[in-house]
């Protein structure tokens, strides 16, 4: 037999892959349409006038099926820079922009220029399980954060988690798998913490957004000495529905991101030329567009947790941009909750065994609902279903 990496063959199975097996394997109740919940990604094509945007590229310009610039191109990450900075009220340049294959592999990039085996990064739980993954994969000791009742961690906590090994603390928000948003103060309290200990705080808003919040949703950018502590990834694909062009982005100092080129040449070349075409076209044509799909996932939010209010047992840790993360009322792990909910109940959602350590006791009775792809309508169906399991 050919040998395995002993850290691949200890990684986790990948849980959406897993949640599709279940599906492939379950017969579902007759009568009942599925309710997939079970993958955060705009399950909609972009819209016509960015599909048409990006068909004339394809069609007329030459340029979008070559080799590009490692980093990506250079109006794309002009354009970001330009949009982060005005979002957030500081100075980005767009030599501090560097443009990925997804953000995925912005974390991932991110990562290997920061650490390596025997080194160590923080994660909150329940935390997003390729986050955990990619750690893992390179022999990275993933620390994990415990949060409060309300899924916020606690930066005096985690200062107690800091050895000579760690490298970095990992942040998501508004969070995968948990949907909440973290406060301004407290993101900048651990950004703080990062500072002083020489560390880097790594700041997924993969979900930003879609933030119930108006205005900045913190004020690091606002430091012009933001750079030496921030890693800040972004990702096109919820934002305009560009899933499967791999778009992402880091925001980092210049010197960090000529560390990660190193990373994506090696890997990925270039990121894809049409996405990026796509992604520049959707920061100068569909700003208004954006606003109408946060205000359409916001009134989504609104009706989970309202229908959460009323179904007896059931708890909502958790709930904003993509997600609800709630505690369920069977005695059972959440894995059989999860496989028992599709076959008598038609809903496909992943447990929140999948989102901690192995062993971890809490995720046993929680499960991440993704309600993106779910109309008011589909989650009032959502309750009602729910509520008729004893």
């Amino acid at each position: 037999m050919l040998p395995l990496n002993p850290a691949v063959a200890a990684t986790l199975d990948p849980p959406v892959m897993e949640a599709r097996r279940w599906l492939a394997e379950t017969t579902l109740p007759e009568g009942l349409a599925l309710l997939n919940l079970s993958q955060a990604a705009p399950v909609d094509p972009p819209p016509a006038a960015l599909r048409a945007a990006m068909a004339r590229a394809v069609e007329q310009d030459p340029a979008v099926h070559l080799y590009g610039p490692v980093l990506g191109n250079a109006d794309l990450r002009a354009a970001l820079a330009h949009r982060t900075a005005a979002i957030y009220g500081g100075a980005v340049e767009p030599e501090q922009v560097a443009i990925t294959s997804g953000c995925n592999q912005a974390f991932c990039a991110s990562v290997a220029t920061l650490a390596g085996p025997g080194d160590a990064v923080i994660l909150p739980m329940p935390w997003y399980f390729n986050h955990a993954m990619w750690l893992s994969l390179q022999g990275i000791d993933c620390v994990p954060l415990p949060t409060d009742a309300v899924l916020l961690p606690d930066p005096d906590h985690c200062a107690t988690l800091i050895t000579p090994r760690t490298k970095a603390i990992a942040l998501v928000s508004p969070n995968n798998p948990g949907g909440v948003e973290y406060p301004a103060e407290l993101i900048g309290a651990f950004a703080d913490l990062a500072a002083r200990h020489g560390i880097a705080l790594i700041l997924d808003e993969t979900y930003r957004d879609f933030d119930a919040k108006d205005g900045p949703p913190h004020g690091l950018f606002a430091d012009p000495g933001w750079a030496e502590v921030l890693i800040h990834l972004y990702s096109f694909s919820k934002a305009y529905r560009l899933t499967g062009h791999r778009v992402g982005a880091i925001i980092a100092s210049a010197a960090r991101l000529a560390q990660v080129e190193k990373v994506l040449d090696t890997v990925t070349i270039c990121p894809s030329g049409p996405g990026q075409m796509g992604a520049r076209w959707g920061i100068e044509n569909l700003e208004d567009w954006l606003a109408g799909e946060r205000t359409e996932v916001l009134l989504r939010r609104t009706a989970i947790r309202a229908g959460f209010e009323d179904l007896p047992g059931w708890e909502m840790l958790g709930c904003g941009a993509y997600f609800a993360y709630v505690r369920h009322p069977f005695d059972a792990p959440a894995p059989d909750v999860a496989r028992r909910l599709l076959a008598e109940a038609g809903v496909l959602m992943l447990p929140g065994t999948m989102f901690r350590p192995a062993g971890a006791t809490e995720g046993a009775r929680e499960l991440r609902i993704a309600f993106a792809n779910a109309d008011v309508g589909q989650i009032a169906e959502l309750t009602r279903r729910l509520g008729a399991l004893k």
